[in-house]
């Protein structure tokens, strides 16, 4: 019979203020002893923040995933894990292609069980809803902008196309153009080259 092989993962933002990882790690080794499960790795961001996508055990653990180190990942709390709902989300549908199940100790979620597919599936809901709503909300925030006269997006800029063209004859650098005009040099590349076309001739630039 094969054994399962579990990956812990376990962060805590400071090791200071009394927080300790090791209480996450006590716990999580316990319940896989008590499952009969065997703990292939232990993943520990220590001082990390929970904020951050990207963490180097988070990373290491999702390589190892990819190569099928593991059965199962067990995380102590949700937040220890994910940064959103999102965040989450994205791991765990990782996981599902994968074929690895996820546990978190307190929430007592496990996707190998009906309830835990039920809260993934829940999940995926509410994370649809944010993004519809937030979506609406910019577009409702556009919409309001609009009916005020706002103008929306970059501000337009009007290009002396005559002045630079007259810099440029003087033998002035693009660089310096664009610097003495307040321009950005691919904008007065572009102005140069547009002239040109215009005459037929090549851009001098």
């Amino acid at each position: 019979m094969t054994t399962t092989r579990l990956a812990i993962y376990a962060r805590v933002s400071t090791t200071n203020h009394g927080q300790d990882v090791n209480v996450q790690l006590r716990e999580l080794r316990q319940f896989a002893e008590a499952r009969g499960w065997q703990i292939a790795g232990e993943y520990v961001d220590a001082g990390v923040s929970g904020s951050k996508d990207s963490r180097p055990e988070l990373n290491r653990m999702m390589a190892d995933a990819h190569h099928r180190s593991f059965d199962v990942v067990c995380v102590w709390r949700f937040d220890r894990f994910a940064r959103s709902v999102s965040h989450l989300l994205r791991a765990l549908e990782t996981f599902k292609a994968l074929g690895i199940d996820f546990v978190s100790f307190s929430e007592q979620m496990d996707t190998s069980t009906p309830a835990g597919k039920m809260v993934f599936t829940v999940l995926g809901a509410v994370a649809e809803l944010e993004r519809s709503l937030i979506v609406e909300r910019v577009r409702a925030g556009l919409r309001n902008a609009r009916a005020k006269g706002k103008r929306l997006g970059r501000p337009r800029i009007v290009v002396n196309g005559d002045r630079i063209a007259q810099l440029r004859a003087e033998g002035r650098s693009v660089r310096a153009i664009a610097e003495e005009l307040g321009y950005t040099r691919s904008l007065v590349h572009k102005t140069l080259a547009n002239r040109a076309a215009l005459r037929g001739a090549p851009a001098t630039i």
